[in-house]
């Protein structure tokens, strides 16, 4: 048996044990529980002491990371490393936020200076637009930002503008990711074309989605403003000479580069949209905080490394106590589409079922992720975290300070989301609910129904996330928390966490449908689908 082999048939027998007590008892016989299980990093202070392992456990979880080579894989992942093997390519979103005169390399290529340069150029643009110097053709200043992605392209940036937009803002964002023309159509609504400015964003400039909605933007600006409105789109895209071609001046091409993934590429040009929206400084701001995290990621210890932490207690109860499913709940509502950021980097980073080498996967891979923001979940799914035949690990994301706002509101909110994690912890036993129904009178009969009714079980594992304020820094830092514990959990599965296959063959069939949709050959389906083909196309 191999050391990494060793380390999970050492990890499967310590859940074992864990399945035979509960997380509360552990409180009393470690006392040093707490301070074992918090610490502090780049201004978000981390609670693990809520989750089913014991401080053995966690020695346990920390061999397997040690045995799965999780710090030598850190090594090539900051060394630029094509740690993106199936396509030859490095994942270097660190250089993105960097320090301006870091030393990153892409397998041997200085990165850092190109990363400089195209802030400055973000820096500038942003800049003149914010300031009235850039305006649209007729001289109006931008009052409005139309930004087209989808996938990474568009849940980064739509993320960052929902946590961070100013009351009011100067230039108000709007998005639009779906093809599902009622979201560009709900998008361009009320906005006045000769102020708004159009943001394209496709590595390729051929996504079908994101090229669909770009032609729907460059039609209304042109039929409101003539040809000449073309000087109105901005384009973020790998391939400059397509953009240009479609109607983006050249000056206003923001490229990056391929070892920027696409869940990976807010910190890059992708983020133009929020330094417009935002100011730069608030970007650079976003971009600090997640550099931070990058250097408490990079220099700390395992034992104290919140990534490599958080990302072993979600392997603990994924791996070592088959739970395939975590919700995430900010008790923000800020940041009330992080589960949507989330489903994204987790799922399609690790949602894979063979190694590099093409073999299958020897343990599970990513637990599927939901979540909405707090307090209003309470009245949606906690009665199956608490009471369901499921335990769901939460991860709690909570922010001391509002960013506006009544402050009695506020602690009300604070209130609810600790009340939460220490109701899913400790639970209430049927003894204590028949005590307190029959003090209130009710007969042994109604109690006999109502008791088990109203008991909770407990025993149900949080993570707990606290924010001093919801600010850029404390943002990127949040951001690359998650980032680097998807990383780490990639690793000790074995499996590449920087490409997505998956995602392929349902955009290849689609092209093929539409054309029969179109009035095309028919191709051959299974019946279902020829059925449905036949129907929408009649």
């Amino acid at each position: 048996m191999s050391g990494i082999e060793a380390a999970w048939s050492r990890l499967d027998a310590a859940a074992a044990g864990a399945r035979d007590r509960r997380i509360a008892g552990l409180f009393e016989t470690e006392p040093q529980r707490l301070a074992h299980l918090s610490l502090s990093a780049a201004g978000l202070d981390l609670d693990l002491s809520k989750q089913p392992w014991s401080l053995a456990d966690l020695e346990v979880s920390l061999e397997l990371a040690r045995a799965g080579g999780v710090e030598e894989a850190r090594a090539r992942f900051f060394g630029g490393e094509a740690v993106n093997a199936s396509e030859g390519r490095a994942a270097l979103h660190m250089a993105l936020r960097a320090p301006k005169g870091s030393d990153f390399k892409s397998q041997g290529e200085a990165v850092s200076p190109e990363v400089d340069a195209m802030r400055a150029r973000m820096a500038n643009f942003a800049g003149s637009v914010r300031s009235g110097k850039l305006t649209g053709i007729s001289g109006k200043p931008f009052r409005s930002l139309v930004h087209i992605g989808i996938g990474g392209s568009d849940f980064g940036p739509r993320l960052v503008w929902e946590a961070l937009r100013p009351l009011p803002p100067q230039i108000e964002l709007h998005f639009v990711a779906n093809v599902d023309p009622a979201e560009a159509a709900l998008a361009l609504e009320g906005l006045d074309p000769a102020e708004t400015l159009v943001v394209v964003v496709s590595k390729t400039f051929t996504t079908q989605e994101t090229m669909t909605n770009a032609v729907t933007a460059r039609d209304w600006l042109r039929k409101a403003l003539g040809t000449k409105a073309d000087a109105q789109l901005v384009a973020v895209s790998a391939a400059p000479d397509v953009a240009h071609a479609f109607g983006v001046p050249e000056d206003q091409v923001f490229g990056f580069r391929d070892w920027v993934g696409g869940r990976y590429s807010v910190w890059s040009s992708v983020g133009l949209s929020c330094a417009i929206g935002l100011g730069a400084e608030v970007f650079e701001g976003l971009l600090a905080g997640a550099a931070a995290m990058d250097d408490h990621f990079l220099t700390a210890p395992l034992k104290a490394n919140a990534p490599v932490l958080l990302a072993l207690a979600h392997i603990f109860n994924r791996n070592g106590l088959g739970r395939s499913v975590r919700a995430v709940v900010p008790y923000a509502q800020r940041l009330h589409l992080l589960p949507n950021f989330l489903q994204q980097l987790e799922m399609e980073s690790n949602g894979k079922r063979v190694t590099p080498q093409g073999q299958p996967v020897a343990h599970a891979t990513a637990a599927a992720v939901f979540g909405d923001a707090g307090t209003n979940v309470q009245h949606a799914f906690f009665q199956l975290m608490h009471q369901g035949t499921d335990v769901v690990p939460v991860d709690f994301i909570a922010v001391r300070e509002a960013s506006e706002g009544d402050r009695a509101a506020q602690r009300i909110l604070l209130a609810n989301v600790i009340a939460q994690a220490e109701a899913l912890l400790v639970g209430r036993t049927e003894a204590d609910v028949r005590a307190e129904l029959a003090a209130k009178g009710l007969p042994a009969a109604e109690i006999d129904t109502l008791a088990p009714q109203r008991t909770f079980p407990g025993d149900r594992p949080s993570a707990f996330i606290l924010l001093d304020r919801l600010d850029p820094a404390r943002l990127g830092a949040l951001l690359a928390l998650y980032e680097h514990k998807t990383f780490v959990e990639g690793v000790l599965w074995g499996i590449n966490s920087f490409d997505q296959w998956g995602v392929e063959l349902g955009k290849s069939l689609a092209s093929r449908v539409l054309g029969e949709l179109e009035g095309g050959p028919a191709g051959l389906h299974d019946p279902s689908t020829t059925a449905l083909i036949a129907k929408l196309r009649g």
